[in-house]
């Protein structure tokens, strides 16, 4: 038993928690500020058409980030349990195999991207007048997306693996630099749109570096070995993985119909100041998905290691968090809306109230959103695939999508922006009346599902 495993077992619960909390939130805060630089430098250097253009290109992040996710995650969670129950070797065949699975299907995605590149502008909901700038992103961030998803995968597997600082400064080098790059490509060398794509390329190859010293550590349990394809594992790795798929997928979807809408209902005005709405909410998302990057290693250990009596204490430590930070957030936009618009540059009163308008209504939703998201993840960690999967199919999909255009249709465009939050308050007071009624984080039931689910695999 290693030093990580020996603080996994016996550190307290809420100190535990902070120390994979910590590093989590600040690695995905500074990349969520970069988010926002960029936005802000897009926007100031380029124009609101080229920030739009962004905007509308964002959606092959999101694919690309469900995908790293899909098999980052569900790998993870197997790893993570194969180490509390110390299986070393399988824990190792599980990363591998997870590994070559992800460059596999991300490699055949970005062939028929490139391929078909045009198409993919026009459906993510790009016009004559915007189709450049997408285009020009589109192009190069598939000509790279295989750094981004393998950083990605990378990260997820060493927090799991005991070094979340390391995640966290693989985070941080790529984000700093991402700022530093795109400053020098749109205001020195006036590179424009295609400056902003080689920014994040170069900057996530060099963060992808530092993250490769994890298997200089005699203390790393993670390392590739040579394997034969387990179609059981790989199994696994899918199906559990596929909650964190949906919600990264989700929300490529969500971008895209709310940009249909926006262009359909208020035309050019109303994608932009949806373009900057989005790149605030990229950010705060980041957030809320760090809160559960952190919760998931530890959860999915206990849960290996079947140490159930902790896990109600990591549960409700998360959720008080995620609740904290949706109330800040929504506090922030309603005091200091001017001062956001401000930063982006906005010059058209038109979009500029709008934005106002759409920042105080749209914010309500993180209230909720924190909720939903967490509990996706604790379920996930626990391999209780189906409930994660409701949540987050309900949250984007089968709720969201015909609020928002039946909202709009019967009363008027400013409805818009509450799709989202109505959509996750829904969810949210239907899952705490469903865990109330069914009292379904009781350890002696999760003991009894670990049971079924080991005599099954």
């Amino acid at each position: 038993m290693n030093e990580a495993t020996m603080k996994l077992r016996n550190m307290p619960t809420k100190k535990l928690f902070i120390s994979y909390l910590i590093p989590s939130v600040l690695g995905m805060l500074l990349m969520a500020i970069n988010i926002l630089v960029d936005g802000i430098f897009v926007s100031n250097g380029i124009g609101p058409d080229a920030l739009a253009g962004i905007n509308i290109a964002v959606p092959i992040f999101s694919i690309l980030l469900s995908i790293s996710l899909w098999i980052g995650m569900g790998g993870a969670t197997l790893y993570s349990i194969s180490i509390g129950e110390n299986n070393i070797q399988k824990a190792r065949s599980i990363f591998t195999q997870s590994f070559i699975l992800v460059v596999c299907i991300v490699g055949v995605l970005i062939i028929l991207g490139l391929w078909k590149q045009t198409e993919l502008a026009y459906l993510f909901g790009a016009n004559e007048q915007i189709l450049p700038y997408v285009s020009d992103y589109l192009h190069i961030i598939l000509l790279f997306g295989i750094l981004y998803v393998v950083e990605n995968v990378l990260s997820i597997f060493i927090r799991n693996d005991g070094n979340p600082n390391l995640a966290m400064l693989g985070l941080i080098v790529t984000s700093i630099l991402n700022i530093i790059f795109n400053y020098l490509f749109i205001f020195v060398y006036k590179l424009g749109v295609t400056g902003v794509a080689y920014a994040t390329a170069l900057s996530t190859a060099i963060g992808l570096l530092v993250l490769l010293s994890h298997f200089l550590r005699k203390e790393s349990v993670l390392k590739f070995i040579r394997v034969k394809f387990d179609y059981s594992i790989v199994s696994d790795i899918l199906k559990i993985g596929s909650p964190s798929f949906i919600v990264e997928s989700s929300a490529a979807i969500i971008v895209i119909a709310y940009n249909i809408t926006f262009m359909h209902f208020v035309g050019e005005n109303g994608v932009t100041a949806y373009a900057v709405v989005n790149y605030l909410h990229v950010v705060f998302l980041m957030l809320f998905i760090s809160i559960g990057a952190a919760l998931q290693p530890i959860v999915s250990f206990h849960y290996g290691a079947n140490l159930m009596d902790r896990l109600k204490a990591f549960l409700k430590l998360a959720i008080n968090t995620g609740i904290v930070l949706g109330l800040l957030i929504l506090i922030v936009g309603w005091l200091y809306g001017d001062i956001i618009v401000s930063l982006f540059g906005v010059q058209s009163e038109d979009v500029s109230s709008y934005l106002l308008k759409g920042i105080s209504l749209y914010f309500i939703g993180y209230l909720f959103l924190a909720y939903n998201l967490i509990y996706a993840e604790y379920y996930q960690a626990i391999r209780k695939i189906k409930l994660s999967t409701i949540i987050i199919i309900a949250r984007s999909i089968v709720i969201f999508l015909p609020l928002l255009w039946l909202l709009p249709t019967a009363f008027g465009t400013d409805f818009i922006w509450l799709a989202f939050p109505i959509a996750e308050a829904i969810t949210a007071f239907a899952l705490y009346i469903c865990n109330r009624r069914l009292k379904s984080l009781q350890p002696q039931e999760m003991v009894a599902i670990r049971e079924v689910s080991t005599i099954k695999s």
